[in-house]
C-alpha cells in the first residue's frame, strides 16, 4: 500500500457522508482538506527547528504559526457539515485575516504578504462557486484599500528593516505566493481532470444504456418535436433515428391515434406524468424488402413521459425556456400485449356467442321436440284406448299418420343434428359421382311445389335444357336445392313470388333462388349460416324450424369448394347465390374458412373477409 493510498484512506475517513457517495464531491472535499492538513502538520514539525535557527520569535511570527491551526479547524469544519462553499468563505476569511496582520506590521501595501491577497480569490475559485469568488475577490480589494488607507493616515508602525531585508522579504512573498497560486493551480487542474474523468464515465455509462436497451428514449419539445432519440428506435420502427427528429415521429404515428399522442406530451410539459398507448408505422426490414412479399404494418406502443428536470434544463443552453417544459419520454413495444388482449377479447366474445347459442339451441330444441312428441304421445293413447273412445278406422288411420309425420319430422331434426355435426367436424365425406344438375333441381322443385300452393306462393323455375353435367355429391346437391327453396317459401308471403334459376360458365354452376318475402334485418344479416340460429328474437318465432337449414347449406357449399353470397333488404325480399365447380376436385388440405359471405342489396363481401363461426355445441 503506497503513502498516496494510506493519506487518500485517512481523508475518506475524515469526509463528511453525504460526499462519500459522489465522486466529483469526494474529489473536491479530498482537494480542500488535503493541502491545509497537510500544510498545518508540516508547519507544525518545522516550527521546533525554526526555534532553533531563529530563536525567540516575534509576536508576528507567532501569530503566523497561530494561524496554522485555522486550516486545521476548517478541515474539520467541511468533515462535520459537508458545506462545501462555506469552508471556502471561511477559509477566504481566515486567509485574509492572516495576511493583514502580517501586512499592517510588515509595511502595509508595500508589505511582502501583501501580494498574497492574489492568491485569496485564487484559492475561492475552486470552489465552483460565482458567490464565493465574487465575495473573495470583494475581500481582497477591501484588504487591499484598507491597507493603502492605513498607510495614508499614519497609522501603519514604522519599519526598520534595511532596504536590501525589504527586498528579500518581498522576494520571499512572491515567491511563496507563487508557489502557493502554483499549488492551487495544480488542484485545479486536478479537479477538472477529474471531473472530465466522471463526466465521461457517466456519459458512457448513459451511451450503454440507451444503445442496449429495449425501450426507447426521447425528449419531445411540448409541440411533440423530438430533439433526442435513443438508438433503439431503429430496431423498433425499422428506421434511421435522424429520419425521427423533429416531427419525423409524430407523421409515423397513426392517424387516430394522434390526438392522444399530443395530449399526453402536452399534459406533461405542464408538469404531470402521463402514459399513452398509441400506433406506429413500423418500416420492413431489409430482407423483407428483399423478398417482396412484405406490407407495412403498425405496431403498438406505450409512451410513458413526464417533465425534463429544471436542473437538467439549466444544463443545456440550448433549451427554449418559452416554449415550457420540455418532455423526456420512455416507449416500449407492447404489441404482443395487445394481442394477447384482444385474443382474450375474441375468447370472451366467442365464450359469450357459444353460451348464447346454448340457450337459443336449448330453446329451439325444446320447441321442434316438444310438438312432434306430444303428437305421438297424445294421439297413440288415444288409439290404445280405441275400445273405451270407440275410435273409427278411419280415425285410427288418421291417427296413425299424425304419429308417423311426427316420427317423421323429429327423424329430420336429428338428422340435421347430426350432418351439421359431422360437417363442423371434418367427418362429413362427399361421394363424388358425374350426375345431371338440372334433374335434379328440377325433383327438387317438383317436391315443394305442393307446398308453395298450399302457402300461395309461386314457384318459379328456370333451368335451361343444355345445362353441362357436373361432377359432385348429388345428395348433397339436392340437399342445398331443397333446404334454400324451402327456406324461401317459408318465409314468402302469400301472394309472393320464389325464383329458382341455374346458369352455367365454363368452369362452375350458378344456383340463385330468391323471394320477394320477408326480407333480414342488417344486424341478423351478419349472423346468417350460424347453426341454430334463426332471425327474430326466438321466443316469438312465426316459422317453424330448428335453424339448422342455411348452415348446413353452407357447410356443403364450402366442402364443394363453392361460394354461397347472401342479399337481403328488410321487406323486400331476399336473394341466396350459391357458385359450385363443375368438376369437383378433392383438395389436399381440408378448407379452413368456409367461404359464405352476406351482403346488403349494393355490397358484396368475398367469403375470405368474413370472420370464421363459432361453433355451437348443443
Amino acid at each position: 500500500m503506497t503513502v498516496l493510498s494510506i493519506i487518500r484512506d485517512c481523508l475518506d475517513a475524515l469526509l463528511h457522508p453525504s460526499a462519500r457517495y459522489d465522486a466529483l464531491t469526494r474529489a473536491r472535499h479530498r482537494a480542500f482538506m488535503a493541502p491545509r492538513l497537510l500544510g498545518s502538520l508540516a508547519a507544525f514539525a518545522a516550527f521546533p527547528v525554526y526555534l532553533v535557527l531563529r530563536g525567540a520569535p516575534s509576536a508576528v511570527e507567532v501569530a503566523a504559526f497561530a494561524w496554522l491551526i485555522a486550516p486545521i479547524l476548517l478541515s474539520w469544519f467541511l468533515s462535520r457539515t459537508g458545506r462545501y462553499e462555506g469552508a471556502h468563505v471561511l477559509s477566504s476569511l481566515a486567509l485574509a485575516g492572516l495576511i493583514m496582520a502580517v501586512a499592517v506590521t510588515t509595511g502595509g501595501i508595500e508589505s511582502f504578504a501583501a501580494i498574497w491577497l492574489v492568491v485569496v480569490p485564487l484559492e475561492a475559485a475552486l470552489s465552483a462557486s460565482r458567490r464565493v469568488a465574487a465575495f473573495a475577490s470583494l475581500l481582497a480589494l477591501s484588504c487591499a484599500g484598507l491597507l493603502i488607507l492605513f498607510g495614508q493616515l499614519g497609522w501603519l508602525p514604522v519599519g526598520e528593516m534595511s532596504a536590501t531585508g525589504r527586498g528579500v522579504m518581498m522576494a520571499f512573498g512572491v515567491a511563496s505566493a507563487t508557489l502557493y497560486a502554483a499549488g492551487l493551480a495544480f488542484g485545479a487542474e486536478s479537479l477538472a481532470r477529474t471531473s472530465v474523468t466522471l463526466l465521461s464515465r457517466e456519459e458512457e455509462r448513459y451511451r450503454l444504456l440507451a444503445r442496449n436497451m429495449s425501450d426507447v428514449i426521447s425528449r419531445h419539445q411540448r409541440n411533440g418535436a423530438v430533439q433526442f432519440i435513443s438508438p433503439a428506435a431503429e430496431a423498433m420502427l425499422g428506421m434511421p433515428v435522424a429520419q425521427l427528429l423533429g416531427h419525423g415521429l409524430f407523421d409515423r404515428v397513426h392517424v387516430a391515434d394522434r390526438p392522444a399522442y399530443l395530449t399526453a406530451l402536452s399534459d406533461a410539459a405542464r408538469g404531470h406524468v402521463r402514459s399513452v398507448e398509441f400506433r406506429v408505422r413500423r418500416e420492413p426490414t431489409g430482407s423483407e424488402r428483399g423478398q417482396g412479399n412484405y406490407q407495412v404494418d403498425f405496431i403498438w406502443v406505450e409512451m410513458r413521459c413526464r417533465p425534463l428536470d429544471q436542473d437538467q434544463r439549466r444544463q443545456n443552453p440550448d433549451s427554449d425556456v418559452t416554449a415550457g417544459l420540455e418532455v423526456v419520454a420512455v416507449m416500449r413495444d407492447v404489441t404482443d400485449r395487445k394481442l394477447s388482449e384482444q385474443a382474450l377479447d375474441q375468447a370472451r366474445s366467442a365464450a359469450e356467442a357459444a353460451d348464447a347459442a346454448k340457450t337459443r339451441f336449448l330453446a329451439t330444441m325444446s320447441h321442434e321436440l316438444r310438438t312432434p312428441l306430444n303428437a305421438i304421445i297424445g294421439f297413440s293413447e288415444m288409439i290404445a284406448q280405441e275400445q273405451t273412445l270407440m275410435l273409427a278406422a278411419s280415425q285410427r288411420k288418421e291417427y296413425a299418420e299424425l304419429i308417423n309425420a311426427s316420427g317423421q319430422h323429429l327423424l329430420s331434426v336429428v338428422n340435421g343434428i347430426l350432418d351439421m355435426s359431422k360437417m363442423e367436424s371434418g367427418n362429413f365425406e362427399i361421394a363424388s359421382e358425374p350426375f345431371a344438375p338440372r334433374a335434379s333441381l328440377m325433383h327438387c322443385c317438383n317436391l315443394l311445389a305442393l307446398k308453395a300452393r298450399e302457402n300461395g306462393v309461386d314457384l318459379i323455375t328456370d333451368a335451361p335444357q343444355d345445362l353441362p353435367v357436373m361432377t359432385g355429391d348429388p345428395r348433397a346437391f339436392k340437399q342445398i336445392v331443397l333446404n334454400l327453396v324451402a327456406n324461401a317459401i317459408k318465409f314468402t308471403e302469400r301472394g309472393g313470388q320464389v325464383t329458382v334459376s341455374a346458369a352455367a360458365s365454363s368452369s362452375q354452376l350458378t344456383l340463385r333462388i330468391s323471394d320477394t318475402g320477408v326480407g333480414i334485418a342488417p344486424d341478423d344479416l351478419k349472423r346468417i349460416g350460424a347453426p341454430f340460429f334463426q332471425c327474430g328474437k326466438t321466443y316469438e318465432r312465426r316459422h317453424e324450424g330448428t335453424g339448422l337449414g342455411l348452415s348446413i347449406v353452407k357447410s356443403l357449399v364450402a366442402l364443394h369448394l363453392g361460394e354461397l353470397t347472401v342479399q337481403s333488404k328488410l321487406g323486400e325480399g331476399t336473394a341466396v347465390t350459391v357458385k359450385l365447380p363443375l368438376v369437383y376436385t378433392p383438395p389436399q388440405v381440408k378448407p379452413a374458412e368456409n367461404k359464405i359471405a352476406t351482403l346488403t342489396p349494393v355490397l358484396r363481401h368475398d367469403v375470405q373477409d368474413q370472420p370464421a363461426l363459432v361453433k355451437k355445441s348443443a
